[in-house]
């Protein structure tokens, strides 16, 4: 470094001295606001963590009670067929059939039997759906076949399979035949 240099650099070194010892409070000052910046910063984080532990914890909450009250579906939507077959066996049974005498306690133990699916489907919110006479909904309804109506086109009008829900969810569509224009 040549001699001028050397003296612009002292002199800025003296300038930087005297300015730090005239004006401690600039630099404490800075130094404060400096501190007072990072505590914001992670008053900022520690509220955005507890907020993000409640939106787990609630989130874990939810997934809890959803396995609770669907933790039966697929049970629930095997015994669909078993219900099924009840309920075409005992609409094959012929009214003669039904008349006779040894009959009558064989047909009166299946009605039994269909009559406390039913309750047990109750009790765990398992519900047959209505299907005809509703406009077809596909969240609801399995269309398998258009016919020739004077309903409305779109209305359902023939129930092949009845559809159910489990509390507020699908368990099974309805498959459906449905109305079309004449």
């Amino acid at each position: 470094m040549t001699e001028d240099e050397n003296t612009v650099a002292n002199d800025a070194a003296e300038l930087r001295e005297e300015t730090a010892a005239a004006a401690p409070e600039v630099a404490e000052h800075d130094e404060t606001a400096k501190l007072r910046a990072e505590l914001a910063e992670s008053k900022a984080a520690v509220l955005y963590a507890h907020a993000e532990a409640q939106n787990v914890r609630r989130r874990a909450e939810k997934e809890t009670a959803d396995a609770r009250a669907y933790a039966s579906t697929n049970f629930a939507r095997d015994l669909l067929s078993v219900a099924d077959n009840l309920a075409r066996g005992l609409d094959a049974i012929p009214a003669e059939l039904r008349a006779d005498e040894k009959m009558k306690g064989l047909v009166a133990g299946l009605e039994a039997t269909g009559r406390e699916l039913e309750a047990v489907f109750q009790r765990h919110g398992i519900k047959k759906m209505v299907a005809i006479g509703e406009k077809l909904d596909p969240n609801f309804h399995q269309a398998m076949f258009e016919l020739p109506s004077d309903e409305t086109p779109g209305t359902v009008v023939q129930e092949m399979q009845a559809g159910y829900m489990i509390k507020d969810r699908l368990l099974r569509p309805a498959l459906v035949g449905v109305a079309k224009a004449g």
